[in-house]
């Protein structure tokens, strides 16, 4: 090669792009889960960042590494929450890195005061991704951030960072993410929903109580206003029966004695508006199949049915009326009325009067096909 075919090789090799801006992994602080709380006395927002420890990140193949790895929990305050991670950034060495948060936990003192604002703001950050998880908590923020998974996993196999399930889950809550949660927050009828996170500490032990995460409700919210909390089992028969996305066990009782127990999947919800009414006016059909799991008492199928269908029947219209009367409409009647009804919604939304009596409810009719006995052997009527 003469002289001049290297000199142009060497002046290819100067003007190529290196990779002398490409960092190691331990050259940054990743977090991964984001926390804010919000004190009213000192008018101050509280934010939390969860980082990632590597040492202990993957499961381990052969048993759970001899240390216990610690969790890193950053805190700091401000009068605004960029304020607060601004704190964050000049106390943290190997720099901080947004781009892996996956799970926002809010505060139920935050969410009754500052919720739109908040909310808002999180919508506008481009540092966070709308497919990210929210989830709020009554407990310590910290105190949740310090807890770890079963056989001293990282927090990362906790439920705060639970993808939504494959298949149809069983008797739990599904996470919800920002971009699901503001689609139904900005609706102008129906709930949007939040789950709630709570410590548990009584159901596993080693040597000691060993606490674990799990989630307790959902915080709803009815035309961009947090109202109130609603507890698991509530929240798991809604999840049920609403969206249809998980299969619930249930006991089967004939007065006070427990007969059976069966599990629930594959419910349909029909609602069926009345013509020309003035808010919504309306008749539900609940159909679902059942699959028996235990026999404890001989009863025919058909009465076996029928104690299942009045009982549904039962907790449905319960759970309408606790919705009333706080106001929200937790089975999400309102949300197909005001699309079908355009010019009632628009008469109906200047009054500016909450949609829904007891009286807008008429009839709940549930039907409910048992198609596996688990090779018990019942009377046929």
């Amino acid at each position: 090669m003469n002289s001049k075919g290297i000199l142009s090789i060497l002046v290819c090799i100067f003007l190529l792009t290196g990779c002398g801006g490409i960092k190691n992994i331990q050259d940054l602080t990743y977090i991964v889960a984001i926390g804010m709380d919000y004190d009213e006395a000192e008018e101050e927002y509280i934010v939390y960042l969860q980082g990632l420890n590597f040492a202990n990140v993957a499961k381990q193949e052969g048993g759970k590494p001899v240390e216990e790895i610690p969790s890193f929990v950053g805190t700091a305050r401000g009068k605004t929450l960029n304020l607060a991670v601004s704190e964050l950034y000049k106390k943290a060495e190997p720099p901080i890195y947004f781009g892996h948060v996956s799970t926002l936990l809010v505060s139920q003192r935050l969410i009754k005061s500052k919720s739109k604002e908040v909310l808002e703001e999180i919508a506008r950050n481009k540092s966070l991704r709308h497919t990210l998880r929210v989830v709020t908590t009554e407990e310590s923020i910290e105190e949740i951030f310090s807890i770890k998974a079963l056989f001293n996993y990282p927090a990362v196999y906790t439920v705060l960072f639970k993808g939504k399930t494959h298949g149809l889950a069983q008797n739990e809550l599904q996470p919800t993410t920002l971009l699901h949660f503001l689609r139904s927050y900005y609706e102008p009828m129906g709930i949007a929903k939040l789950p709630s996170v709570s410590i548990d500490d009584s159901t596993w032990h080693t040597d000691k109580e060993f606490p674990v995460l799990y989630l307790n409700g959902y915080s709803v919210y009815q035309q961009q206003t947090y109202v109130k909390n609603i507890p698991l089992d509530d929240a798991i028969f809604l999840e049920w029966m609403v969206a249809g996305e998980i299969a619930i066990d249930r006991e089967v009782r004939e007065g006070e004695e427990l007969v059976a127990a069966v599990k629930l999947s594959s419910p349909k919800l029909k609602i069926t508006y009345e013509k020309d009414t003035p808010s919504p006016s309306f008749t539900i059909e609940l159909s679902s199949r059942a699959d028996l799991l235990e026999k404890l008492k001989d009863v025919s199928v058909d009465e076996l049915k029928k104690n299942l269908e009045e009982d549904i029947k039962k907790q449905v219209m319960e759970l309408y009326d606790k919705g009333v009367e706080s106001k929200l409409d937790l089975l999400n009647t309102g949300e197909k009325w005001y699309r079908k009804h355009p010019k009632a919604f628009k008469e109906l939304k200047a009054s500016n009067n909450f949609y829904l009596e007891k009286e807008s409810l008429k009839e709940v009719k549930v039907d409910i096909q048992i198609f596996h006995f688990n090779s018990y052997e019942y009377d046929r009527m």
